[in-house]
């Protein structure tokens, strides 16, 4: 369970408020809108309005004692940019902005930012990746060069073990389970025989998996 402190509740920060609740962490929300709050107040440890670019009202929160803060202002950059500067100057351990363009990304970095996060692009590029081709299922990034791909196994590997395949030497990837239907085995032995039904869950280079993906 961690304490996290959530500024900003427009849709994404809605979500985002929810779902850290629903993991059992204790929550803070501020906006400076009543109403962005009021259907969250079910879920947050406590609510306060109020406009976070005034340094009174981020004093006012105690953002230090805060084991994570996400500035999730999605309309007005320099607000968003403002924020993630005074939270760092007033000790937040740990930053987490929220941006919409790869400018906004850099400007927030050098003002403080910890980590920042580009929710519509990653659920863009998620789904282009999902749809471009029947063979995959899903798609999870991990850092710029890797990912996590659901997908199923090539014609080629039908009836022979993980170990007749070798994914590691000959592909360049790992995999890490195995699904059928909502079934999932992970990290299955290496006398497992791929069968034509199942989903394989790989990590890997998106330069080395993805080329493969083309094959099917």
């Amino acid at each position: 369970m961690k304490s996290i402190l959530i500024i900003g509740l427009g849709k994404f920060g809605h979500h985002l408020c929810r779902n850290l609740a629903d993991l059992g962490n204790e929550i803070m929300i501020v906006d400076n809108k009543e109403e962005n709050l009021e259907d969250l107040l079910s879920y947050a440890t406590s609510a306060k309005i109020g406009d976070c670019t005034n340094e009174d009202v981020l004093k006012s929160l105690g953002v230090g004692n805060f084991d994570l803060c996400f500035v999730c202002i999605g309309t007005n950059f320099q607000s968003s940019l403002e924020v993630t500067s005074l939270l760092k100057e007033m000790g937040a351990s740990y930053v987490i902005s929220k941006a919409n363009r790869d400018i906004h990304a850099k400007f927030l970095l050098k003002n403080g930012a910890d980590e920042v996060i580009y929710p519509d692009r990653d659920i863009a590029e998620r789904l282009a990746m999902r749809h471009s081709a029947n063979h995959i299922f899903d798609y999870i990034e991990i850092t710029d060069s890797y990912a996590v791909y659901e997908i199923s196994p090539l014609p080629a590997w039908i009836g022979k073990t993980i170990k007749d395949v070798n994914l590691r030497a000959n592909y360049h990837m790992n995999i890490i389970g195995i699904k059928r239907g909502e079934t999932v085995d992970f990290l299955p032995m290496a006398d497992k025989v791929f069968q034509k039904e199942e989903h394989l869950m790989v990590v890997g280079r998106k330069e080395d998996i993805e080329p493969l993906l083309k094959k099917w």
